[in-house]
């Protein structure tokens, strides 16, 4: 099937609307029709040239939802029609780590810009077109069986493709990783659709305070109705020192959800003693950090990563929708705005500037 798709060609170039050829889902694959795809971080790290490796031409995206056009032989766990949350973590479903719940951590990923087969499901005038994990960002996409997570219809697909990627991570990392807890003192670093959700699950857990930290005053009224309780701004020298005064010595628990230079050295300068620093961004390639051992070893405090926010699709898809059913999950919120698949860049853009909350393409 030819769909008019919006493709990249190069780093620091715009997309391109072209008639990609979409196949027919192989075994154990799905072909799904987008309803709507996020405009995330990662993909635009690719287009500004700092992920090394990336096939191109190539189709973008790694969070949305839709509905199952068709199946390939042998899948079991949807049929065409069902409403499907997609996941840019399939894993193979065999090695220890997904055995584990942890596919985001699987050892036998399939090849950069491929299915598991090593080709792709996109043609462009009979060349291969690749993929970036679930390449969202196409109208018609084919996906592994086990990216695709069915859920209540009754969820609106739109905000149900913020499940996918920016609120599994945030809400994960505060909820699975870190495990914060009633009265625990957190703070948030960065406040995209990742940092928003996190800060939002951390109300959620009766955490307080909650401060959220950006360097976009102009979020914080939203911040504060999305669950912080107190907001700083990054850019001023003393956000460290606000950040502990503000939480009585010093957090539990900071999470980095921005690889902006400033973020982790703040992150570390506002733990208490026993606090964690846990990181959740999406680093350009070959980026390092650097912290003083002697301020861990002192305080006795950590580092850890939240990969995915340590989340198992299959089981936490559900759950986080069923939390929206019943209006404790607030995604309508976290949309900063809406574009249609010729305006793309557009939308990426407005993520560049800093001052999108999570930006929607939505198809036809």
């Amino acid at each position: 099937m030819r769909v008019p798709t919006p493709v990249f060609f190069a780093p620091g170039t715009p997309h391109r609307v072209v008639d990609l050829d979409v196949a027919e889902p192989h075994a154990g694959e799905v072909r799904v029709r987008m309803a709507a795809s996020g405009v995330c971080h990662s993909c635009l790290y690719a287009m500004d040239g700092h992920h090394a490796g990336i096939p191109i031409p190539i189709v973008l995206g790694d969070e949305g939802a839709g509905v199952v056009e068709s199946v390939g032989p042998g899948v079991t766990s949807v049929r065409p029609g069902d409403h499907v949350v997609v996941s840019w973590a399939p894993g193979c479903a065999t090695c220890r780590t997904c055995r584990q719940g942890a596919p985001a951590l699987c050892t036998r990923q399939p090849p950069l810009g491929r299915m598991a087969d090593g080709h792709t499901r996109f043609r462009l005038d009979g060349d291969e077109v690749f993929h970036y994990g679930p390449a969202t960002n196409a109208p018609l996409t084919v996906l592994s069986e086990r990216s695709v997570v069915p859920v209540d219809p009754t969820i609106p697909l739109d905000l149900a493709a913020l499940i996918g990627c920016a609120v599994a991570t945030g809400v994960g990392a505060v909820r699975s990783t870190a495990r914060v807890r009633l009265g625990d003192r957190v703070a948030v670093v960065g406040c995209g659709g990742v940092g928003i959700s996190a800060l939002h699950a951390a109300a959620l857990a009766g955490a307080y305070p909650v401060v959220a930290v950006d360097v976009v005053p102009d979020k914080f009224p939203a911040l504060l109705a999305m669950g912080a309780t107190h907001c700083v701004d990054a850019r001023q020298p003393d956000a460290a020192a606000q950040i502990r005064d503000l939480t009585g010595g010093g957090t539990d628990h900071t999470f980095v959800t921005t690889s902006a230079a400033t973020a982790f050295p703040l992150a570390m300068e506002s733990l208490a003693s026993r606090g964690t620093a846990v990181l959740i961004a999406g680093y350009p390639d070959h980026t390092t950090l650097s912290f003083d051992p002697g301020h861990l070893l002192n305080g006795e405090r950590r580092i850890i990563a939240a990969k995915y926010g340590s989340t198992n699709p299959p089981v936490d898809f559900p759950d986080l929708v069923d939390l929206y059913l019943v209006g404790r999950l607030r995604l309508a919120d976290l949309v900063s705005g809406r574009w249609p698949a010729d305006r793309i860049d557009d939308a990426y853009d407005a993520l560049r500037s800093g001052r999108a909350t999570r930006g929607l393409i939505v198809f036809d």
